[in-house]
C-alpha cells in the first residue's frame, strides 16, 4: 500500500473510533471494552501473521519497539477510555488534534527534527488558548469532564512520546509485527489491569456495544496501528501526526450527528484555535508539500 493511500485510512478510521468508544461502554466498567477489544485485535493479527508468513523479528531493537508502541496504545487507551465516561466523543477528537504540537516538541528534543520557528510558536500558543477554552467548558460541565479532559491530554502525551520512541528506535520490521508486538504487550496489560481493578464480566451487553468493540478491534486496532506504523517508517514523526488535523471537526459533527452530543459555543472556538493552531504550526510541512505537488 502507498503511504499516502495509508495516511488517508488512518484520518477514516480514526475519525470514528472516537464515537465507538463511547459506544462499547458497558455501563462504569472501562477496562472490559478496552481488553476485549485488543484480545480481538491482537488475535487477527497473530492470523495475519501465519496467513502472510510474517516473522516477528525478537532481537533488540525489535524488543525495544514493541515495548515502546506497547506501553504507548496501553497508557493512552488507558486514559482515553476513562476519559470518554465523562466528556464526548467529540471533544476526545479535539483533544487528540494537539497531537502534532506534542509530538513535534518531543521529537524536536529527542530526534533532532526541526525546532521551533515563529509559525510554530505561534501554533502552539494558538493550540494552548484552544486547550483553555476547552478546560472552561470542562469546569462548567463539573468536576468529572474537568477531570476526563486532563487524562485525556495525558493520553495525548503518552501517544506522542511513544510515537517519537518507536521513530528513535529506527529498528526495520514489518508493520504488522509491530502491531502484533505492541497489542500482546498491551492485551497481557490489560487484562492485569481488568482482573486486579474489576475482575468481573458485565451483566449485560448491548448489541451496540458488542459491534462497537468488534469495530475496534479489527479497524481501530489492527488496520488502524498497521497503518500507523506503517506510515512512521517513511515520514516525519512531526508529519504523521497531522493526521489529527482533519479527525477532530470530523469527530465532533459525528457525534453530533449520531450521538446527539451538544457542542457548546466554548468548545468550537477551542476547535477553531487548535485546528487554526495547528495550520500555523505545521505551515512549512503543508506549503512545502504544496510546492512539491505544483
Amino acid at each position: 500500500m502507498s503511504v499516502p493511500a495509508a495516511y488517508l485510512s488512518i484520518i477514516l478510521i480514526w475519525s470514528t473510533t472516537p464515537l465507538a468508544i463511547q459506544w462499547s461502554a458497558t455501563g462504569d466498567d472501562f477496562l472490559f471494552p478496552v481488553m476485549a477489544r485488543m484480545l480481538i485485535g491482537l488475535a487477527i493479527c497473530l492470523l495475519l501473521l501465519a496467513a502472510f508468513r510474517v516473522k516477528m523479528p525478537l532481537h533488540r531493537e525489535a524488543r525495544l519497539t514493541y515495548i515502546a508502541a506497547g506501553l504507548g496504545i496501553f497508557g493512552a487507551m488507558f486514559c482515553v477510555y476513562w476519559g470518554a465516561r465523562y466528556i464526548s466523543s467529540g471533544l476526545v477528537a479535539l483533544l487528540f488534534g494537539l497531537t502534532p504540537i506534542v509530538t513535534s516538541i518531543a521529537a524536536s528534543f529527542w530526534l533532532g527534527e526541526r525546532g521551533f520557528t515563529p509559525s510554530k510558536l505561534l501554533g502552539t500558543l494558538l493550540g494552548l488558548l484552544g486547550l483553555v477554552a476547552i478546560f472552561g467548558s470542562g469546569l462548567a460541565l463539573g468536576p468529572h469532564a474537568a477531570a476526563g479532559i486532563a487524562v485525556v491530554l495525558v493520553a495525548v502525551i503518552v501517544q506522542a512520546v511513544s510515537l517519537v520512541w518507536v521513530k528513535r528506535i529506527a529498528a526495520s520490521i514489518p508493520a504488522l509485527a509491530v502491531t502484533s508486538g505492541a497489542l500482546l504487550l498491551a492485551a497481557l496489560l490489560f487484562a492485569l489491569s481488568w482482573a486486579v481493578l474489576e475482575g468481573k464480566l458485565p451483566q449485560t451487553i448491548t448489541p451496540r456495544a458488542n459491534w462497537s468493540i468488534v469495530y475496534l478491534g479489527v479497524f481501530g486496532s489492527v488496520l488502524g496501528f498497521n497503518f500507523y506504523y506503517y506510515v512512521a517508517k517513511h515520514i516525519e514523526a512531526g508529519q504523521i501526526a497531522l493526521i489529527t488535523l482533519i479527525t477532530p471537526v470530523s469527530a465532533l459533527l459525528l457525534g453530533q450527528m449520531l450521538n446527539g452530543e451538544v457542542i457548546q459555543a466554548s468548545v468550537w472556538f477551542g476547535a477553531a484555535c487548535i485546528l487554526f493552531g495547528l495550520l500555523t504550526h505545521q505551515w512549512q510541512v503543508l506549503s512545502g508539500r504544496a510546492r512539491q505537488t505544483g
